[in-house]
């Protein structure tokens, strides 16, 4: 029974932690460009004073106090393409992610998977993948916390993401 407890533990932590590093890889390397956002910076972010009539700043502020992680990487090199995209479906078979919206649209494939928290709207993790189309970014974005999918349009329009359209279009939909 204590080696079924340690190998159970030691699963669940495994599984933490290759989340955190399954796309690390891509990170500093040429023709990737990065956005890695951690809890430090996003608590930092928290603290900033704002206009209590602003609500849309307001609730910017209130969602990323839930994000724990935040890492988007973006390439227009195919090798690296193919790359993201075999790291991007080795990762959503072994963590555990549904599909919450698929769209192709004139070449350009959108898949946001998520990892589902106490509610149909709460998620713990997210990962869109946007397979460029020609001349267009491939776009890897992965986020984690413990947040309302329905939150997500404002993170997209205050942070300005690659892919921000792609993830309100799911956000919209899911309401």
């Amino acid at each position: 029974m204590k080696n079924f407890i340690i190998t159970l533990v030691f699963a669940f932590v495994t599984q933490a932690f290759y989340a955190q590093g399954a796309f690390d890889k891509f990170d500093g390397q040429d023709d990737v460009t990065s956005v890695i956002v951690n809890k430090k910076m996003f608590d930092l972010m928290s603290k900033v004073k704002v206009d209590a009539s602003d609500k849309e700043t307001q609730q910017y502020i209130n969602l990323i106090k839930k994000l724990d992680y935040l890492k988007v990487f973006t390439t227009k090199n195919p090798k690296i393409e193919a790359d993201m995209k075999a790291s991007a479906d080795k990762y959503i078979k072994t963590a555990g992610l549904e599909e919450l919206m698929r769209v192709n649209d004139s070449g350009k494939n959108v898949k946001i998977m998520v990892k589902s928290g106490a509610s149909d709207t709460q998620i713990k993790e997210l990962l869109m993948f946007v397979d460029g189309a020609k001349n267009d970014e491939t776009v890897l974005l992965s986020l984690t916390g413990n947040f309302d999918l329905n939150e997500i349009s404002v993170l997209t329009d205050k942070m300005q993401l690659p892919g921000g359209s792609d993830l309100k279009k799911a956000s919209k939909s899911k309401k």
